[in-house]
């Protein structure tokens, strides 16, 4: 199956083309087929995803596969949340977003600290696809109080994994892509795509 990725963004494109090498898939990233980016007004993960991926169909006439996805931290209500990409503002800039998460976190304890990123990935066979496949995963994890490794991006280096005792950021991209919610998602994804009826 041909399909296109609909997102703009170089390190999810890395990740998600690593995660799905081994699928019967031609992945084509949305830019090589001319299509931008388009506006995320949904309010919710699900609604971004299904957004890109309906506006990559509509342009290309292929199958589109798209995520949303997010760090939610308890001890702020789920922020940065829907707007992790541009918490800081925009244009987006890692290095800004991670400076005042940790700044909303200053005087914040370690234990509260509590966080998880969030991924929902959508497929969608045509643009007025009545039954998506919608798949989500998420990682538990805590916001620590400085930038740990220089692996990754987004708030990686800020994001330990306290079963490894790593921040994302120290990380190989292989170990990463095991654990992660991308990961979760797309592994889901890859169960559905097995189970679908071949025509």
């Amino acid at each position: 199956m041909k399909l296109v990725l609909a997102s703009g963004n170089a390190g999810k494109l890395e990740e998600l083309q690593a995660m799905l090498a081994a699928l019967p898939l031609q992945i084509v990233p949305q830019h090589a087929l001319g299509v931008g980016e388009v506006a995320e007004t949904g309010l919710t993960f699900v609604e971004n995803a299904l957004i890109k991926a309906r506006h990559a169909c509509q342009h290309t006439g292929l199958p589109a596969l798209a995520d949303d996805s997010g760090l939610i931290v308890d001890a702020l209500d789920g922020a940065p949340g829907l707007y992790s990409a541009r918490y800081a503002g925009s244009p987006t800039d890692d290095a800004a977003n991670n400076a005042k998460l940790l700044d909303a976190l200053r005087d914040v304890p370690g234990e509260r600290r509590t966080a998880r990123f969030y991924a929902v990935i959508v497929l969608l066979r045509h643009a007025h696809d009545p039954q998506p496949l919608i798949c989500e995963g998420s990682w538990e994890g805590r916001i620590i109080d400085e930038l740990r490794g220089s692996n990754g991006f987004g708030y990686n280096p800020v994001f330990l994994d306290e079963e490894l005792g790593l921040t994302a950021a120290q990380m190989e991209p292989a170990q990463k892509n095991r654990r992660s919610h991308r990961a979760k998602a797309l592994q889901l994804l890859v169960q559905k795509l097995s189970h679908l009826p071949t025509r």
